[in-house]
């Protein structure tokens, strides 16, 4: 027994086991194996890091390009002077007066922005005022809103917290569905379908109204909403329904006095992100709202908003008239309106987040 503890001593203590070749100590070939692999991962993640780099300061130059054209085409209305007409020009436009050529008039922002005359094509007297397209398109919104809100919080609500299952995988492909019908479907369906029931219904003079294109909006809305919300209800931490539940809280108690305020950032998002959808629709609202220019006294009142009027009009404009840059200062207003419901969103969530 001595001789054999002796005889272990003396030949030491074993030599380690590399991890992975099972040889004693590092071989060469595996260290040059592993620096290689460092080497390619290491500039791989440098090439995706610099594409991310790349993809997000493209989006920002998309976006300010996009806006520098469409301002571009639009600034030079300010600039335009009046110029002195001869007695030729006079006799001139006397003569072409049955011509289709529309009169020419000096721009006026104030015109532009409290009128409710929209005579973009006269002869005699051009008039370029969009409040009415103005009041129209944020009518149709906010009744749109008014449908979609509950509608689409509610159903993310549901698929979150109350579904499961088999039907829970359902109603997502259906509303996944209805985000992917084409606008003008449902234009198609506002002016063949819902145009005879709203006459019907509410006894209205003509079915393609503010409330239809609210029902259009609001339904082309809610998948977004229901999508978003859902996302950010199932973000809330777990640990929060536990200690709901271990307090006594019913389920609904615990939907309206715990998820929702926990989620309220994710849920404001997703309503501003329907009424952006709803803002900048086109083609539903060019068929559904009567495309009248009006200011609407009740919700069975045509309509006309900025979008489907650039739509409308935009092709049989000539470039560079006094028309085509109005049609294009629209668009600048219609900018200036997504800015402004994006930075109160900001503010509103910011001021959220302080509370």
């Amino acid at each position: 027994m001595p001789a054999e503890i002796h005889t272990r001593e003396a030949r030491g203590p074993a030599a380690p086991l590399h991890p992975r070749s099972g040889a004693a100590g590092d071989d060469p070939r595996q260290k040059k194996k592993r620096a290689g692999r460092g080497a390619v991962s290491i500039a791989g993640e440098k090439v995706i890091e610099a594409l991310i780099r790349l993809c997000g300061i493209s989006a920002i130059i998309f976006v300010f390009s996009i806006f520098f054209f469409v301002f571009r085409e639009a600034v030079p209305l300010f600039f335009e002077k009046p110029k002195a007409q001869t007695q030729e020009q006079a006799a001139a436009v006397e003569r072409h007066a049955d011509d289709h050529r529309p009169a020419h008039k000096v721009f006026s922002l104030k015109e532009f922005l409290f009128s409710k005359e929209w005579y973009p094509t006269s002869q005699s007297n051009v008039r370029f005022g969009v409040l009415a397209l103005i009041v129209g398109t944020l009518s149709v919104t906010v009744l749109a809103m008014v449908i979609a809100v509950p509608f689409g919080l509610g159903a993310a609500v549901f698929v979150s917290e109350f579904c499961g299952g088999k039907v829970k995988e359902t109603l997502k492909i259906v509303i996944e569905l209805l985000a992917a019908i084409p606008s003008v479907v449902w234009g198609f369906i506002g002016l063949t379908v819902m145009n005879p029931i709203i006459q019907n219904l509410f006894n209205a003079p003509i079915g393609l109204n503010v409330l239809n294109g609210a029902i259009l909006l609001a339904l082309m809305s809610v998948p977004i909403m229901v999508s978003i919300g859902e996302d950010s209800l199932k973000a809330v931490p777990d640990s929060f329904r536990e200690a709901g539940i271990a307090l006594g809280a019913t389920r609904w108690q615990l939907v309206y006095r715990v998820l929702i305020p926990a989620a309220k950032n994710g849920l404001l998002a997703a309503v501003l992100l329907g009424v952006g959808r709803a803002v900048g629709e086109t083609m539903a609202v060019l068929m559904a709202t009567g495309h009248a220019v009006n200011i609407p006294d009740s919700i069975f009142d045509p309509v006309r908003t900025l979008t489907a009027t650039i739509a409308a009009e935009l092709g049989e404009a000539s470039e560079g008239s006094q028309h085509y840059r109005v049609l294009f200062l629209i668009g600048v207003l219609l900018f200036s309106i997504t800015a402004v419901v994006n930075l109160t969103a900001d503010m509103a969530i910011r001021g959220i987040k302080r509370k």
